[in-house]
């Protein structure tokens, strides 16, 4: 989000993400947090748990956090945050993240359902009967109605 104050682009920034400051209402890398950000994706690429590597690195961070910090695209840099790491590290950590959610069932694809096959095409009969309730009527006149195929 921007605000443009006197022909300055100032960012709001609601929350900034954990490795960076804000300096002159531009996004450094705080070196002492981001490597622990880094160490994080160390320890995690080489097999701990999202919590256990966020302890190793001097992250207090529980597993939900952990992870999202794991998914959190702003480290690989964008046009306000320089990057922390780079893109091969991200990619292999969500690759292993994806991997240890199926291998735990975590991961829920949706099934495939057949969808039914409607037909669009009906013939009716012969209308011989006449009732005077227009329900019982209808109600007949319906039971007439018959598919052509699937």
């Amino acid at each position: 989000m921007r605000n443009h104050t006197k022909g300055k682009d100032v960012r709001k920034v609601a929350h900034t993400p954990y490795g960076y400051r804000i300096e002159n209402g531009r996004a450094v890398i705080d070196e002492e947090k981001a490597e622990k950000v880094r160490s994080l994706y160390r320890g995690y690429l080489s097999g701990l748990s999202l919590s256990v590597a966020a302890k190793t690195a001097g992250i207090d961070a529980y597993h939900g956090t952990a992870g999202r910090m794991l998914r959190n695209e702003r480290y690989l840099g964008d046009g306000y945050y320089p990057a922390i790491i780079d893109k091969e590290t991200y990619e292999k950590a969500e690759a292993e993240r994806v991997k240890r959610a199926k291998k735990l069932g975590r991961i829920f694809e949706p099934k495939k359902e057949d969808k039914p096959t409607i037909s669009k095409k009906f013939t009716i009969g012969q209308v011989i009967q006449k009732y005077t309730n227009p329900f019982t009527q209808a109600e007949y006149v319906y039971s007439l109605i018959e598919s052509e195929g699937q």
